[in-house]
This record gives structure tokens, C-alpha cells and sequence, in this order.
């Protein structure tokens, strides 16, 4: 059962046509914006991966992949969670060049998602990788990076609002820049999720760094899996969503770890058997290239700069029946 607000008044910033004009034009505009800002090219993405590659992205650990088997093929197959491992071997397959990286326009399902208003099963986001050289794993580029991507966000919604006047989402350029116990230090007493929402009141462009390790507290800030992301260099970027009033992801990224810290993390996770997967392997004897990377969310994108309430209308999914219920009788079109 999905958690489902609807905010007062709301009403559908645009026509169904118009919607759809709209999510075509910031898809389309992004992409370059990105690929300038970051000097990444377009490749081909799979939609799985073979089940004994180590490939997957394990996300927090309990999410069940969606698999089947390929009887011509003689492999069992999954289907991505996202792409956060492929990439870093197809920047070595493809001989990219540090400062150099790739995008892709991924699709994904994670069936164990808890739905609401910004989640669904169905993921699509541009996954990023970019060759790095070890000087560069270190906070000062992972800043640099981040104000890079906002500021293709940001160009975007400029570009948006003269192509679709009605539309007026306002987004702030100015990053602020907080690690998760820094945050927890400033709020102690609330949750994750609250103290994201205080911080984005205050500052609307917020990258929360460190996220994976365990806090003061005894408990990390949230998941993350211990094998891409350097969890002392990686972090999530949030804007404040003016109709919703919350704090609103927009993309999870990082630093890549390298061999120490991909060692040091499984121990830390429990999970030092992954050491022995072909991907594992490769990282940990330095046949993998440094990188930095991360995901985007397209829909959650476009729901934050043409301003809807639900992801159901910004993408096509599937919603329990009191969320299509509700939405219908609030005249909020699902696609």
C-alpha cells in the first residue's frame, strides 16, 4: 500500500498533451547539458545483467532482483537495479581516457520499492561514469562535479520555463555542502528524512556527503552499497520540492572506490565474500579503471521542474488501487 499525499489545492500544472511535450523537452535538453557539462557520450546500456557477474547494484542489500533464465544462453539472468558497476567495465571495455566518461539512459525494476509520491518499481535515470586519475579522489573535484550537474539541472529549468511559461519552478545554483554528521550533529533528535527536510529549508540546493558509514548515533544516515561508492566520497543532491515541501532527491553519486576502500567496506558491510566475483576481482587486482559516477533520476526531474505532485504523472507505472482511487477523484491523470 503505497503512502500517498496530495497536497491542498494541488491541480496538474499542465494538460496530458502538454505534459507530455514538456517531459520530452527536458529529457532531450538535459542530456546535453550533462554530457557538456561533465564531457560524457551516449552509450548503449543493457537491461540485465548475468546473475553470477557481480554486476548488479545490490542497492541496501535485501532488494530481491527481478531474474529469469535464458535457456539458449545456458546463464540466469537479472534485471538491473541500476548501473553503477557496469559502467566502470565499460569505461575499460570502451578504452575511455581519464576526463573522459560515458551516460546512459537507463530503465530498471525494483519490484521491493516502497511506493509513494516520488518512488515507483520502475526506475529510469541517466547513469553517469567518468575516468578519473587517483589526484582527483578527493572532496575538492566531488564539489566541482556537483555544481557541474546542478548547474545542467538549473540551465534546464531556465530553458524550460521560456518554452512552457506557465511553468515557474524556481531552483537554486548555490550548492550547500554538509556531511551526514555534520547534519545529525545540527538535529539530533530527528530522523533522516527530518533533518533532510530542515537542512533544504533553509538551504534549497543541498549535497549531503558520506552516506554508508554508521554515525555517532550507532546508525547510518541511509544505505548504500558497499562496493561502488568511497563512502568518505560520495553523497546525495537534494533540492527543496515547493509543492510537496520536502526535501527531493535528485541524484545519488560518488567516488568510486578503489582497492582499500572496496576492502575495507565489504569487511565493514559483512559481506567479504563479494571479493570473490569476477567484477570484485578485477577492482581489487587495479584492472579496473578510477572513476566517479552516479545516477539521475529522468522522472524525478522532470516531476521537480514542471511541478507535479505524483511520479505516476511523469511516468507510466503500476499503482495499488486506493493510489489510482485517490488520484482519480483528485483529477490527477496517472499515466
Amino acid at each position: 500500500m503505497s503512502k500517498l499525499v496530495i497536497p491542498q489545492g494541488y491541480r496538474a500544472p499542465l494538460s496530458t498533451y502538454e505534459m507530455q511535450r514538456a517531459i520530452e523537452f527536458i529529457k532531450s535538453n538535459f542530456q546535453v547539458n550533462l554530457g557538456n557539462a561533465l564531457n560524457l557520450r551516449r552509450v548503449s546500456a543493457p537491461l540485465f545483467v548475468e546473475e553470477n557477474s557481480g554486476l548488479n547494484d545490490n542497492l541496501n542489500g535485501y532488494e530481491r532482483p527481478v531474474g529469469f533464465d535464458i535457456p539458449d544462453v545456458g546463464v540466469n539472468a537479472q534485471v538491473v537495479h541500476s548501473l553503477a558497476k557496469w559502467k566502470r567495465l565499460a569505461l575499460k571495455r570502451y578504452e575511455f581516457n581519464p576526463g573522459k566518461g560515458l551516460f546512459t539512459d537507463m530503465n530498471a525494476i525494483r519490484r521491493d520499492e516502497e511506493v509513494d509520491n516520488l518512488h515507483s518499481v520502475y526506475v529510469d535515470q541517466w547513469d553517469w561514469e567518468k575516468v578519473i586519475t587517483r589526484e582527483d579522489r578527493d572532496v575538492s573535484y566531488l564539489k566541482r562535479t556537483v555544481r557541474d550537474i546542478v548547474g545542467a539541472v538549473c540551465e534546464t529549468n531556465d530553458a524550460l520555463g521560456v518554452a512552457f511559461p506557465s511553468l515557474h519552478t524556481k531552483l537554486d545554483r548555490d550548492v550547500f555542502f554538509i556531511t551526514t554528521q555534520e547534519l545529525e550533529d545540527l538535529y539530533p533528535d530527528k530522523t533522516p528524512k527530518e533533518r533532510e527536510n530542515a537542512i533544504l529549508r533553509e538551504h534549497h540546493s543541498v549535497f549531503l556527503m558520506q552516506i554508508g558509514g554508521k554515525l555517532k548515533s550507532g546508525k547510518p544516515h541511509d544505505g548504500r552499497a558497499p562496493d561502488y561508492d568511497d563512502w568518505a566520497l560520495n553523497g546525495d543532491i537534494l533540492m527543496w520540492n515547493p509543492v510537496l515541501e520536502c526535501a527531493f532527491e535528485i541524484s545519488s553519486m560518488g567516488i568510486r572506490v578503489d582497492e582499500e576502500s572496496l576492502a575495507r567496506q565489504l569487511k565493514l558491510a559483512g559481506c567479504e565474500e563479494r571479493a570473490e566475483l569476477p567484477f570484485h576481482k578485477m577492482l581489487l587486482n587495479g584492472e579496473l579503471p578510477l572513476t566517479i559516477g552516479g545516477g539521475i533520476g529522468q522522472s524525478r526531474l522532470c516531476m521537480l521542474m514542471i511541478g507535479t505532485c505524483h511520479i505516476g504523472e511523469v511516468q507510466s507505472s503500476l499503482w495499488d488501487e486506493n493510489t489510482r482511487d485517490t488520484c482519480q477523484k483528485a483529477g490527477i491523470m496517472l499515466l
